[in-house]
C-alpha cells in the first residue's frame, strides 16, 4: 500500500523545469552531486510531470540533472544520448519513444559504461539495463477493457480505440485494452491520435460518422479523450470514454461525467522512484532493480485513491 504522503491530499514538492536543467538541492547529500542524464520522450503532461518529478527528487539527493527531449523521434532519442555521454553523465535515466530502439540505445550507452535506468517499460533483456521504474501498460488497458466488460454485461456493443503514438507506451496500452476485451463488445475502429488533443477530436469526429452505434472508447491519455469527447458530444452521441493518468483535470472529468472511468498512474512517483533507485543501484544499495508502479482504476466511487500525478510548479 502506497504511503499515505504520496495522496493527492498532500501539498506537492518545489519544483523546475526546464528543457535543460542542472538542480542542485539542499536535501541529504546521498549523491554526493552525482550528474545524471535524463532523456523525456515526448511533451505531453505525462512526460511534463515525470521530468519535475525528477528534477525536484534529484534536487532533494543532492544531484544534478541533464534533461534532453526527443519528441517522439527514435532518432532523436538515440542523438540525445550520444550527447549524454559526451557529457559523461554517471547514468541515464530514459522515458523511451520506442521500445523496438531500445536496443540500441542500451547498447551505445553501454559502450561507454554508462548504465541505463528505464521509466514505464521494461527490455526482454532486463541484464543489460541498471533498472525500471514500471508501469504494466498493457494491465491499465485491461483495467479499463474491465469496466467495459462489467457495463456492457453481456449485451453486444461496439467500441474504438483512439491509440497514442505508435512504437512505445500506447502500443502497450491497446494491446492491453483489446486483449482484455469480452467477446460481446467489438473493436470498429482503431487510429493514432498522437498524443494531441486537435488530433484525437478529429479521429473521434470521423469514428463517430462511420460508427454512429458507438458505445464505448478507449483513449490513451486524458489530453486526447478531451478532444474525442467534445467530438461526441457535437454529434450527439453518449459515448463512454475510458482512458488513463488520473490528472487532475481528468479525476474532474470523471466526477463530472465526462469520462467513465480513468487508470491513475502517478507521473510523480515514476520520475521519484527512477531518481531514488537510480542512485541507490549506483552505490550498491539493497533496492529492487524493477519497481512496480501500483495502478488504480478510478471511478466516481473512489476518486479518493488517486496518487498524486504532478508536483505544482
Amino acid at each position: 500500500m502506497p504511503s499515505p504522503t504520496l495522496f493527492r491530499s498532500v501539498g506537492a514538492l518545489a519544483a523546475v523545469a526546464s528543457s535543460v536543467v542542472l538542480l542542485a538541492g539542499c536535501g541529504p547529500a546521498t549523491s554526493d552531486g552525482t550528474t545524471l542524464g535524463f532523456v523525456n520522450g515526448a511533451n505531453t503532461e505525462f512526460h511534463v510531470c515525470l521530468e519535475r518529478a525528477i528534477n525536484a527528487e534529484a534536487g532533494a539527493e543532492n544531484a544534478k540533472v541533464i534533461s534532453a527531449n526527443s519528441n517522439q523521434d527514435p532518432a532523436k532519442e538515440l542523438s540525445n544520448i550520444e550527447d549524454m555521454i559526451s557529457r559523461n553523465v554517471r547514468a541515464l535515466i530514459v522515458q523511451t519513444v520506442n521500445v523496438d530502439a531500445l536496443k540500441g540505445d542500451i547498447d551505445k550507452a553501454k559502450s561507454a559504461n554508462i548504465p541505463i535506468y528505464l521509466t514505464s517499460v521494461l527490455p526482454g533483456d532486463t541484464g543489460s539495463i541498471l533498472g525500471a521504474a514500471v508501469v504494466d501498460l498493457k494491465q491499465v488497458g485491461a483495467l479499463d477493457a474491465g469496466w467495459v466488460a462489467g457495463d456492457a454485461g453481456g449485451a453486444p456493443a461496439e467500441a474504438a480505440v483512439i491509440a497514442g503514438a505508435p512504437g512505445a507506451a500506447s502500443d502497450l496500452l491497446v494491446g492491453g485494452f483489446t486483449a482484455a476485451l469480452p467477446a460481446n463488445v467489438k473493436v470498429v475502429a482503431t487510429q493514432p491520435g498522437m498524443f494531441n488533443r486537435s488530433k484525437a477530436q478529429d479521429v473521434a469526429e470521423n469514428m463517430i460518422q462511420a460508427h454512429p452505434d458507438l458505445k464505448y472508447a478507449f483513449v490513451a491519455n486524458e489530453d486526447m479523450a478531451f478532444g474525442a469527447q467534445q467530438a461526441f458530444r457535437a454529434a450527439g452521441k453518449n459515448v463512454k470514454i475510458v482512458t488513463v493518468n488520473g490528472t487532475d483535470e481528468g479525476l474532474a472529468a470523471v466526477r463530472s461525467g465526462q469520462f467513465a472511468a480513468t487508470v491513475a498512474n502517478s507521473a510523480t512517483l515514476i520520475g521519484q522512484t527512477a531518481v531514488k533507485d537510480t542512485l541507490a543501484l549506483l552505490n550498491k544499495q539493497n533496492v529492487d532493480k524493477v519497481a512496480r508502479i501500483p495502478l488504480t482504476l478510478i471511478t466516481k466511487d473512489n476518486l479518493d485513491q488517486a496518487l498524486q500525478y504532478c508536483l505544482k510548479s
